[in-house]
């Protein structure tokens, strides 16, 4: 995948001039005409005589002013393609004040996605290391507020006391530069159980302090993120005559639509339950953590044979789409590259007929047969106490699993060249002291997964089978 190294290059001039100041309208508007010509050659195919099929986009074209729109229950128009920010791009080594985020780069991918009619951020107090709502906000703020929808969350997993919680909602504010959120989440209901959930916000008050403040105007809508059980999910739900939630972010992608990864409850369960309330769906995880654009080989194969000119992450997007009582779908785009794609995607959405539903539920039926493992990278395992990189081993895994580089049997005709393959690689992306086999079994990591992976089993499960890979010398 490219980086945005080119495409920063060329309009550097531009950006260098709006890194303070407000963009001018003229000046905006040199950002869309660049589009048809950054498009990745990595993403997109065709059939070998090169034509389209039906309904489907140039490779090339970067649509404007089509984006499609969702209305809100307040009437509020959002682009069906929402910006998470739990990714932005970051630099080699922190700049002065200790920002690893490098703010050109996000100030180039907001402007783009603003000119091509993205709308909705997402961001949080915790994420890229606690940076990204003082780096959203800087690109933010340059930028018509009233043309923008900001969501963040009270993100208090540590210390859920009162005073720490509202310190935290307050500091939000400051970082975003703004004196109001549009949609503000008590974040990840579920991770952590029932008790966990009450601790954080029905002892303290906090949902009372909320709601008088969405009463004051400085919380437009109030809802939150599920990753959980289902009973934690209908109790919270349940809650609904009194808290009045505006709308609910819950983890959609074809394959976990009946086949709940982590989890006892699917995300059809919980789209229907919120429809049934006419509370609408932000969807979070479209691509499962980067795996459902990063499929094995003879699933890229099928996907297209349908539609050779579309992506394969494109197919993810159109599944998390298609539900009419979806505001927003959510894609951490890091690259360009990704952000372009999913213009392309939902600008406009051509939602999935019957048949291609039941193709990608034949897809997700294939693809569980790979024994990946629920890692979406989301980061909030880290930092590990003993400084293991916990998603980069567990990613590194799956990500042999979807290629074929994965040894089971020295009598398979591939052994030698996979478990080259596994033991290269891995030496190669996870620095000696960050491997599994330094993982003590704290366990510090479990409360925070939101996928309910146990991950110093699966750490220990890795090493023991590199260790046998590595004594097998054939």
């Amino acid at each position: 995948m490219k980086s945005t190294e080119s495409f920063n290059s060329r309009h550097s001039g531009i950006m260098e001039k709006n890194k303070t100041n407000n963009i001018g309208r003229r000046d905006f508007f040199k950002i869309v005409g660049i589009s048809a010509a950054t498009g990745s050659g990595i993403l997109y195919g065709c059939d070998s005589k090169g034509n389209t099929t039906p309904n489907t986009k140039s490779p090339t074209e970067i649509p404007t002013g089509k984006m499609t729109y969702r209305v809100s229950n307040k009437g509020e128009n959002i682009s069906l393609l929402g910006y998470g920010c739990m990714r932005w791009p970051t630099l080699p080594s922190p700049e002065n004040g200790g920002n690893v985020i490098d703010q050109e780069a996000v100030n180039r991918l907001v402007d783009y996605a603003i000119a091509h009619g993205v709308n909705y951020f997402d961001t949080s107090p915790v994420y890229v290391q606690g940076w990204s709502e003082k780096s959203t906000g800087i690109a933010l703020k340059r930028h018509p507020r009233e043309k923008l929808f900001i969501a963040t969350k009270l993100s208090n997993f540590q210390n859920w006391t009162r005073e720490n919680s509202i310190a935290m909602y307050e500091q939000s504010f400051k970082d975003l530069q703004t004196d109001y959120i549009d949609y503000y989440l008590l974040h990840s209901i579920g991770n952590g159980g029932m008790k966990t959930f009450k601790a954080r916000y029905i002892d303290n008050g906090i949902l009372d302090f909320l709601i008088k403040e969405r009463e004051a105007g400085r919380i437009r809508n109030l809802g939150f993120s599920f990753h959980g059980t289902v009973d934690v999910f209908d109790y919270v739900l349940g809650l609904h005559d009194y808290a009045h939630w505006d709308f609910v972010q819950i983890q959609l992608n074809y394959v976990d639509w009946k086949h709940a990864s982590g989890f006892n409850v699917n995300a059809e369960y919980l789209y229907n339950e919120l429809a049934k309330r006419n509370i609408p769906s932000i969807i979070m995880e479209p691509l499962l953590g980067g795996r459902l654009s990063n499929v094995p080989e003879h699933i890229v194969a099928r996907l297209k044979q349908r539609r050779p000119e579309d992506s394969v992450a494109s197919w993810a997007f159109r599944f998390a789409g298609t539900p009419e009582k979806v505001l927003t779908v959510l894609s951490g785009m890091t690259y360009m590259e990704h952000l372009q794609d999913n213009i392309r995607t939902y600008s406009p959405l051509i939602p999935l007929s019957q048949e291609e539903l039941d193709y990608l539920e034949d897809t997700a039926q294939l693809m569980l047969k790979y024994p990946t493992i629920p890692c979406n990278d989301c980061q909030y395992c880290m930092p590990c106490p003993y400084g293991i990189d916990i998603p980069g081993i567990l990613l590194h895994y799956n990500k042999c699993v979807n290629e074929g580089n994965m040894p089971k049997s020295r009598q398979d005709e591939n052994y030698r060249q996979a478990r080259r393959a596994y033991l290269v690689g891995y030496n190669r992306e996870i620095e000696k002291l960050r491997q599994a086999d330094h993982c003590t079994g704290c366990g510090q990591c479990n409360p925070h997964c939101p996928q309910s992976i146990d991950i110093p089993k699966e750490l220990h499960r890795i090493d023991a089978f590199i260790e046998q890979l590595k004594q097998d010398t054939l």
